[in-house]
């Protein structure tokens, strides 16, 4: 039998092991995974940012620090990243090493805790173009509502004084809102007429800064992570090329070769060089969208059975129909599924914005291709050396000597023949045993009469009756 004191020992053993994992746990070393956003927020943000929180999920990441100095970008791909980290299972801090303006000030809020340098700031989220010009109203009004339900979404604090219990919003969603509408007035805060710019003290003093930092360590510090691994995304050359290529801007201008390239192909058969950038720009823009798997075999199928058919219409099928109007419809649906998540004919996952998103890339460039078409049929084929070594440039006069019919017809004129036809007044004749077209000059002209050739105009034979 096992004597007490050996079962003892064991239970001691086993409790002693069971401290041990115990305290093991608890002192796990933290995952920190980091990325920087040091560009224009656009499509290779996007992408940095899916293949980021991917490899932080795949490390079983325990933070994520996004390392931002930006001064926005497009609000297409910054509201797909806001909602990225909205919906990240794993804590997204953000230290602004200067600035997160625009773009990056709706990033910068959809995080858990928002670190800043001193001499940083955030803001200035209003919604303009290309030019600095501010948009519309209606595209303020989408980033003022985007921004709000940001703030929002981080809940309210609850603050207990005395018998009374009140509520704050963690971060006011009004203040975000002043930073895309400068009607906004907010006592203390921003005055009317003014975009709301935070600088690092007033973003901590008005809850849009949990405080300041010179580094990532030092924002660990503040968050109470001491023990810790740190890995950095590190983006891939294709991952940049990804972002050019599916750069809605380049996209469009991507459409706007292919179908420039296939007009100028049709316009001028046999020159190559069109029909080759078409086809370098179809692979270019399908190429990413294929990978990703966006754009699946059957919505390049339509898309070469578009141009097929736009083919046959042009070189078989005379007018403009059914395989015309069919051809551009393929075409064009090509090019916007395969810019879309969908499913085959699945649409669920795909939202209204997205597919207006998707046909306004398609139509742009459709529209710029139509400008480039006109602009270019008047300029390249006209007065550019490019255009005078693919396109007949000179023009044969007839004061040069040069006609349009042969010339051996001028010699008929007084010869005698037999009409071949009846002339009603158009008909056949033949002199010498050869047949010509020939009109007579004046009345009908019966078969087997004979005839003589009285003259020759505008490349047409006249005749009258021999008597």
């Amino acid at each position: 039998m096992i004597q007490k004191s050996t079962i003892s020992l064991l239970l001691c053993l086993l409790m002693g092991w069971q401290v041990a994992a115990q305290t093991s746990d608890s002192i796990k070393t933290t995952q920190v995974y980091t990325y920087q956003i040091f560009r224009e927020i656009g499509s290779t943000s996007w992408i940095h940012t899916q293949e980021a929180f991917a490899e932080a999920e795949a490390a079983e990441a325990d933070v994520i620090i996004l390392h931002m100095n930006t001064y926005g970008g497009q609000v297409v791909f910054a509201d797909s990243i806001r909602t990225k980290i909205l919906n990240s299972s794993i804590p997204v801090h953000v230290f602004i090493d200067n600035n997160a303006a625009s773009a990056g000030a709706l990033i910068s809020i959809a995080c858990d805790s928002i670190y800043m340098r001193p001499g940083a700031n955030i803001g200035a989220a209003t919604v303009v173009n290309q030019s600095g010009e501010k948009m519309p109203d209606k595209y303020q009004s989408y980033m003022r509502s985007t921004i709000r339900a940001t703030a929002e979404a981080h809940g309210k604090d609850t603050i207990v004084m005395g018998q009374d219990t009140t509520y704050r919003w963690r971060r006011d969603p009004h203040i975000a809102e002043a930073m895309v509408d400068e009607s906004f007035y907010i006592e203390n805060v921003v005055d009317t007429g003014k975009i709301l710019t935070f600088t690092t003290l007033e973003a901590i003093e008005n809850g849009f800064c949990e405080g300041q930092a010179n580094s990532i360590e030092e924002v660990l510090a503040k968050l109470k992570i001491y023990d810790y691994e740190m890995t950095s995304f590190k983006p891939s050359f294709y991952d940049g090329l990804k972002g050019l290529l599916t750069s809605p801007v380049l996209q469009g201008i991507l459409i706007l070769v292919i179908m420039g390239g296939i007009y100028f192909e049709l316009q001028t058969p046999g020159v190559g060089f069109p029909l080759l950038a078409a086809g370098i720009a179809a692979v270019l823009y399908f190429s990413p969208l294929y990978i990703d798997g966006l754009a699946d075999n059957w919505e390049i199928i339509i898309f070469i059975i578009g141009l097929v058919l736009i083919a046959l219409e042009v070189f078989v099928i005379p007018g403009f129909g059914v395989a015309g109007v069919s051809g551009v419809t393929l075409v064009l649906g090509g090019l916007t599924l395969s810019l879309l998540n969908n499913d085959v004919f699945n649409f669920d996952g795909v939202g209204f914005n997205k597919l207006l998103e998707a046909m306004g890339i398609v139509l742009s460039g459709l529209f710029g291709g139509f400008l480039a078409i006109i602009y270019l049929s008047k300029k390249l084929f006209a007065s550019s050396t490019f255009g005078a070594k693919i396109a007949l440039q000179t023009e044969e006069n007839i004061e040069l000597g040069y006609i349009g019919v042969e010339a051996a017809l001028v010699d008929l004129v007084g010869e005698l023949g037999e009409a071949n036809t009846s002339l009603r007044p158009s008909g056949k004749i033949i002199i010498n045993d050869e047949l010509y077209d020939a009109v007579a000059e004046s009345g009908f002209i019966e078969k087997g009469t004979k005839i003589r050739v009285t003259r020759f105009l505008h490349g047409q034979l006249y005749v009258m009756i021999q008597k």
